[in-house]
């Protein structure tokens, strides 16, 4: 294998690659925000108009709205998932009876196809034909019932919920994964030094898979500036745009409302924004990683 020591190798084997990346990846997003510079409507020549769209946003009362939903459904899944799915994974860690049947019962909903989870919760949800409402009916507890989807102020919640829902498996295979990559060793020494669980997991589990837990919280920041099939078939959007995401809203100004160069201003911000977050995580983490190292 010496021939892969050799730089000219090693740049073969990543150029397709990387040639792959930029025309699918790079060159996409470089063309969106070229449009969100123009007035578009996606029939004829493109008009330059400078920064008109992005001043634009600061007048949209639905864009403020988007943000503020996406915000609430960012805060929601990120804590609950990121803690739940790890506190899930410690447990099903543990060789107990049962676990590998609670493992596949929990992973479930990650293979469903995201428009059919959408379409499950509506009937759980809806405030009309959904189970939760009827439920609540048939036990003359009407005072309980909601407008889970489709209100003005519980719609992003039941997003959130509904997302948790479905990546919790998924996050949870990533935990057990790091968990199995702490040695024994180290765990068996810890339990003969007398540590406690919550010692042993602040001390030992914790400061040994802060890759693992970096990796999670990237895919939760980015799978949540990502949610459109959920939104989209729960609400569409309603009423009058109250439950949009930004996703969802940048959907429907491109492709229904036909403004191209708006809705990629739109897709803009969001990719930014979540950039954004992504780098004061990481900044964070990094900053509390050199501190313990100090």
């Amino acid at each position: 294998m010496y021939w892969l020591s050799k730089k000219r190798y090693k740049i073969g084997l990543v150029l397709p690659t990387l040639i792959v990346y930029s025309v699918f990846i790079i060159l996409p997003i470089g063309i969106a925000v070229w449009y969100s510079f123009t007035k578009y409507s996606g029939i004829g020549k493109a008009t330059f108009v400078g920064l008109e769209n992005y001043m634009r946003l600061f007048k949209d009362k639905v864009f403020w709205v988007s943000l503020k939903n996406t915000m609430i459904i960012f805060v929601l899944a990120f804590v609950l998932l990121l803690t739940i799915s790890f506190l899930i994974a410690l447990l099903l860690n543990n060789k107990l009876k049962g676990t590998d049947f609670a493992k596949a019962l929990i992973f479930s909903p990650a293979i469903i196809a995201p428009i059919i989870v959408g379409i499950i919760w509506v009937y759980i949800l809806d405030p009309n034909v959904g189970i939760i409402n009827n439920i609540l009916d048939a036990l003359h507890l009407d005072f309980l019932k909601q407008k889970w989807i489709g209100g003005e102020t519980l719609s992003p919640y039941s997003i959130a919920f509904i997302y948790f829902w479905q990546q919790l498996g998924y996050l949870v295979t990533i935990f057990i994964a790091g968990l199995k990559m702490i040695p024994e060793e180290v765990l068996e020494a810890v339990k003969i030094d007398g540590a406690s669980t919550m010692q042993k997991i602040r001390y030992v589990i914790i400061p040994m898979m802060r890759s693992t837990i970096s990796t999670v919280a990237v895919l939760i920041i980015t799978g949540v500036f990502k949610i459109f099939e959920i939104v989209q078939q729960t609400t569409g959007g309603g009423p009058n745009h109250l439950s949009e995401t930004l996703v969802t809203y940048s959907y429907s100004t491109t492709f229904t409302s036909g403004n191209y160069g708006y809705g990629m201003s739109l897709a803009t911000v969001t990719f930014v924004l979540s950039l954004i977050i992504t780098g004061i995580y990481s900044f964070l983490t990094r900053e509390r990683e050199g501190g313990n190292k100090r």
